[in-house]
């Protein structure tokens, strides 16, 4: 069995970069080296199988500055079935424009993303170094070979990555939350704790201002649409 390691090699892993973290509401005994590929924005993967976790807990309380950033909405529920990250974007794109989506046309344009983000990382060699975040992000925890095979299923969860790429791809400024609950509240609010393509909610000079997108991230590795 694997010895935990010493306060002085935590600190070597820190300084670093190479330490694995990942959000807990307490503390936990044990952990599995499995990480889904849609984990949420602040979370950073390496092979490394120990774990060290940012506690967020109820000790930190009603005082503190993440609970300060609370912020109110309504949730639009988003079908669980590999697709929610990109249905509540395009869910959440078309509300912005006014339009209304029936389940077939949302789960067409879901694909469409989907496919779009292969298309720009795994089908274009000078498309892909535009996104040198994104890629930073796939091969932290896999080749770029093996995201490319599996991307391409409709079953593949969009997590970070995929933000990442969609945020500059579609122009579009995306705020992701979790649920005050999740971060030792009692309320109902949410907490943003990732925004991508900020660029885009003043405009530039080829793009007029964008509406933001807000997604709910659950600990249950769902997205869900903020509104």
């Amino acid at each position: 069995m694997a010895r935990n390691p010493s306060n002085k090699a935590i600190l070597e892993q820190l300084k670093h970069g190479i330490a694995d973290f990942q959000i807990a509401s307490s503390p936990v005994p044990s952990v599995s080296s499995h990480c889904p590929q849609n984990a949420p924005p602040a979370v950073f993967l390496t092979s490394i199988t120990h774990k060290f976790f940012a506690r967020i807990g109820p000790s930190l309380g009603r005082g503190s500055p993440a609970m300060k950033k609370l912020e109110r909405y309504s949730v639009q529920k988003i079908t669980g079935d590999g697709r929610c990250l990109f249905r509540a974007l395009v869910k959440g794109m078309a509300l912005n424009k006014g339009v209304a989506l029936n389940p077939r046309e949302e789960r067409e344009n879901a694909d469409e993303l989907r496919m779009a983000v292969k298309e720009v990382i795994c089908d274009n060699d000078k498309e892909r170094l535009k996104y040198e975040e994104a890629l930073v992000a796939i091969t932290v925890e896999e080749s770029l070979k093996r995201y490319c095979q599996s991307i391409g299923r409709p079953d593949f969860w969009g997590g970070e990555s995929e933000l990442l790429v969609l945020s500059k791809l579609c122009c579009q400024p995306i705020v992701v939350y979790i649920p005050e609950h999740e971060h030792g509240g009692w309320g109902s609010g949410f907490i943003p704790i990732a925004e991508y393509g900020a660029e885009f909610r003043k405009g530039t000079k080829k793009v007029k201002p964008r509406n933001v997108v807000r997604l709910l991230y659950s600990g249950k590795n769902h997205y869900d649409l903020l509104v």
